[in-house]
């Protein structure tokens, strides 16, 4: 009989397990682990054997359940199971951890009884399958149940986190721009004065907040994105265009090479302006006063690199990446929300792009997206605008 002989090899066959477990890479048996998941559900199979030797199948379904199931765990068996999934989960285990942990039951009984030369009968294998199925089903709903909403709660308060940062920076700004302009309504003083430069200011940081929020959704959102050919010349003017107010609130100067005008690049126009304007709004805040901040594109090979270095004095000490993680601010000035750079460089990545940085000690730092190299076409009227990617063979049309 399999129930006598799981009753007289049950410290065996936990044993046996817990071997099983200890050796699987990346997670060792735990105490509790042994105390509630199998040595539980050994008992539970031993007591649902016996209740069947009798031919009481009703009351061993209120042990073990029916065949299949049910949609909720209403039998001790489920019970059980669906506790201990909740405790593999806070255990760190993964839910294929968790089936392998019954499955280890099962070879540990069809290895042991081999090896003593112990038949069963074919109905109570039909049994044994039918426990291992229906508790490594509660077991298992239970744990992706309990970690989906461990995973909800995480992602709706890094939404709230992020909601509340901005919220916080807009009002911010609408209250020194609210303030700066009744100043000046009351005062009747001049916009081109130190007030109205305040104005400005707080009008420039609210947009900013806009455009990194409606950069940020789209990119999460996963809302498509709209490639297209476009002169690196023409982008590089737009941009420079769009931040020389910002330049000159800062007090700093930018500095904008000359671009090849038959370069190209391929990308989101929208994605990639925000991540470039974000670049030198970035530099302008942290460059030292009356310094100079550049900006340069240019083709290197196959690719095309468009540099940002300033002169902010070089970068805090530690690893340059972390810059690139939400939420994280190194310098004293901490307007803003930190979530800047990382917007950035995903948006530069949609466009099938890199963004990096590289520290100059001493002097400052030099951001740099790195894009595939398109070539303008401009043999004929038709081909005005259209472009040509450098291939290892020569050009190709796009």
């Amino acid at each position: 009989m399999m129930y006598e002989f799981l009753m007289d090899n049950r410290t065996g066959l936990i044993e046996r397990c817990r071997v099983k477990v200890a050796q699987r890479q990346g997670k060792a048996a735990t105490q509790s682990q042994i105390h509630s998941g199998i040595p539980m559900f050994l008992e539970q199979l031993i007591k649902t054997l016996y209740i069947e030797q009798g031919a009481d199948f009703i009351a061993s379904r209120n042990v073990s359940g029916p065949s299949g199931g049910g949609s909720s765990p209403a039998y001790e068996m489920g019970n059980t199971a669906t506790r201990h999934g909740q405790e593999l989960l806070a255990l760190g285990f993964s839910v294929n951890q968790v089936v392998h942990n019954y499955g280890d039951l099962c070879q540990a009984i069809t290895d042991l009884a081999f090896e003593l030369k112990i038949p069963f009968l074919v109905d109570e294998f039909r049994t044994l399958n039918r426990c291992l199925d229906n508790v490594i089903a509660d077991a298992v709903t239970e744990f992706t149940f309990q970690r989906d909403i461990i995973r909800a709660e995480l992602e709706a308060a890094d939404r709230n986190e992020q909601l509340g940062m901005f919220a916080h920076e807009l009002r911010n700004n609408l209250n020194t721009a609210t303030l700066a302009f009744a100043a000046t309504k009351l005062g009747n003083l001049s916009l081109g004065g130190a007030t109205g430069s305040l104005l400005e200011n707080s009008l420039l940081g609210m947009s900013k907040l806009i455009d990194r929020s409606l950069a940020q959704v789209r990119i999460t959102e996963g809302i498509s994105t709209h490639h297209h050919l476009f002169s690196l010349s023409r982008f590089i003017m737009n941009v420079k265009h769009s931040v020389e107010l910002d330049a000159q609130a800062h007090e700093c100067i930018l500095f904008v090479a000359d671009v090849d005008p038959s370069l190209g690049i391929e990308a989101d126009w929208e994605l990639l302006f925000a991540a470039l304007r974000n670049l030198l709004q970035n530099a302008f805040k942290f460059t030292h006063t009356q310094t100079t901040v550049s900006l340069r594109a240019y083709a290197k090979g196959k690719r095309i690199l468009i540099d940002v270095s300033d002169q902010c004095g070089g970068l805090p000490s530690g690893c340059p990446e972390n810059l690139f993680k939400p939420f994280k601010q190194f310098a004293k000035d901490k307007s803003g929300v930190g979530l800047g750079l990382s917007i950035a460089r995903r948006s530069v990545e949609s466009c099938a792009g890199m963004l990096n940085v590289r520290d100059v000690p001493g002097v400052g730092c030099v951001f740099t997206i790195n894009l595939p190299r398109y070539v303008m076409g401009s043999q004929s009227p038709e081909k005005t605008n259209k472009f040509k990617k450098l291939e290892a063979g020569g050009c190709q049309d796009v």
